[in-house]
């Protein structure tokens, strides 16, 4: 089952942020352009009580307004609402039920969701300060909760109520044995198409008008190669070219749908070729970890010579050069040029992604590696790499132990590393090294 969404909305400045770091349990930077406008992740994660949740935080809500600024905070908001399947409705304490307190309330009883009045900064110790109890005039279903987003406290009544009011089956451990395949890229890159064609039906929403696809859709597909979910996202534009708050959600979308993929297909368009947008895009996939295919669509629009793949290649390679380890493929979503062959690719990718090697095999490797190449030193101190060993996989994480973390330069991890690429392949994924003193935890 999917995960529940649960949005924290509210006036400004009564604490919605600080709520959000708070129940995400990270105090999780949020990059803003413009104040309360434009962020680029305002969502989270948490678990409460075996329940998986998804956190949205948003800008402040100025009920009456004519300020531009404070129109698209407010439509921002209005957007979290329809995407919840909960709404938290922040309120002040200290301020007291204010105007604007009403008539949020009232545009959140049009939603039809289920409301929880949270009532923030009721910071002392026992019962509410008298002023509490005012919010009660709202008149929803649910009571309010006192909460201190500061201190935490509250919080734990505030997430039981939470799941009181999300649907039968939401938020628990999803019995799914797909891989989980997000298609991403910037706008008319073709991620439509080609998980049209794949499916072959029109399931999508398909247009040369770029940004139709307003929201991750989960296509679901058995083959005789297996069971595959495909994630179709919104394309990913510049920050400076999001002026639809529809589409800042859009964007929000296509980072979650990363987040729960595990691989994920880079869409790149052969007859742009690739751009530093799409140099960002990539990098969301690695920097979470995640297998990643690069897929270059349109090839059938392409004029070619003997030299025009190499000469793609080298330019992909050069832009993407933190990510030389994913595989290539050139398709065509009109004609169907080699997009069976993904299905290969995707199954390939996640079995290296998912690949454990025992500690005996990973230090023969690091015992050949450090005798071709001594570890380095710095003023008569030399590295000492006592051993190594598997922690996790997707990505595949490892963890060395040595004398002095300082002198374990990054030069000699990636060293390590096309080692271990050499050895056992990881072709399509990502590969943490991890550096700890001897004596410290593994995990």
């Amino acid at each position: 089952m999917a995960k529940p969404i649960i949005a924290i909305v509210g006036r400004p400045n009564v604490g919605k942020s600080t709520l959000f770091n708070k129940l995400i349990g990270e105090r999780r930077s949020i990059v803003e352009d413009t104040p309360g406008v434009t962020r680029d992740r305002i969502y989270g994660e948490t678990e409460w009580c075996g329940k998986q949740l998804i956190i949205i935080d948003t800008g402040g809500i100025e009920p009456k307004t004519d300020d531009i600024i404070l129109k698209q905070m407010r439509f921002q908001a209005e957007i979290a609402i329809e995407s919840a399947d909960v709404i938290v409705f922040m309120c002040d304490v200290r301020t007291g039920l204010t105007a604007d307190d009403r008539d949020i309330a009232i545009m959140l009883k049009k939603s039809g969701k289920p409301i929880i009045p949270c009532i923030n900064k009721c910071d002392s110790v026992g019962a509410p300060p008298f002023e509490f109890y005012e919010f009660y005039e709202l008149g929803f279903e649910c009571e309010p909760i006192a909460v201190s987003s500061v201190h935490g406290s509250g919080t734990g009544d505030l997430l039981d109520e939470v799941l009181k009011n999300i649907p039968d089956g939401m938020g628990e451990t999803e019995e799914d044995d797909s891989i989980k395949v997000a298609v991403i890229g910037k706008p008319n890159a073709g991620k439509s198409s080609i998980i049209n064609k794949i499916i072959g039906q029109n399931r999508l929403i398909v247009s040369n008008i770029a940004g139709t696809t307003r929201d991750a859709v989960d296509t679901h597909i058995s083959t005789e190669n297996g069971n595959f979910t495909f994630i179709d996202t919104a394309g990913i534009r510049r920050a400076s070219k999001i002026n639809d708050k529809i589409e800042k959600y859009s964007v929000l979308r296509a980072h979650m749908a990363v987040e729960r993929a595990d691989v994920c297909l880079i869409m790149i368009d052969a007859q742009t070729g690739i751009t530093e947008q799409d140099e960002k895009i990539a990098g969301i996939a690695h920097e979470a970890g995640k297998a990643s295919i690069i897929v270059v669509n349109k090839w059938d629009a392409i004029e070619k010579d003997t030299n025009t793949v190499n000469a793609f290649n080298e330019r992909i390679r050069t832009a993407l050069a933190y990510m030389p380890y994913a595989p290539i493929v050139y398709v065509s979503a009109l004609t169907g040029q080699r997009i069976n062959t993904i299905f290969e690719h995707i199954l390939y990718v996640y079995n290296q992604s998912n690949t454990r090697i025992s500690t005996g095999m990973l230090n023969e490797v690091l015992a050949e590696a450090t005798m071709k190449v001594q570890p380095p030193s710095d003023k008569g101190r030399r590295l000492k790499i006592y051993y190594m060993t598997q922690v996790s996989v997707a990505p595949p994480t490892f963890v060395f132990f040595c004398n002095n973390v300082e002198l374990f330069h990054f030069s000699y991890q990636r060293y390590l590393e096309n080692c271990l690429r050499q050895t056992f392949g990881f072709k399509g994924t990502p590969i943490r090294i991890v550096v700890r003193m001897r004596g410290e935890d593994s995990k």
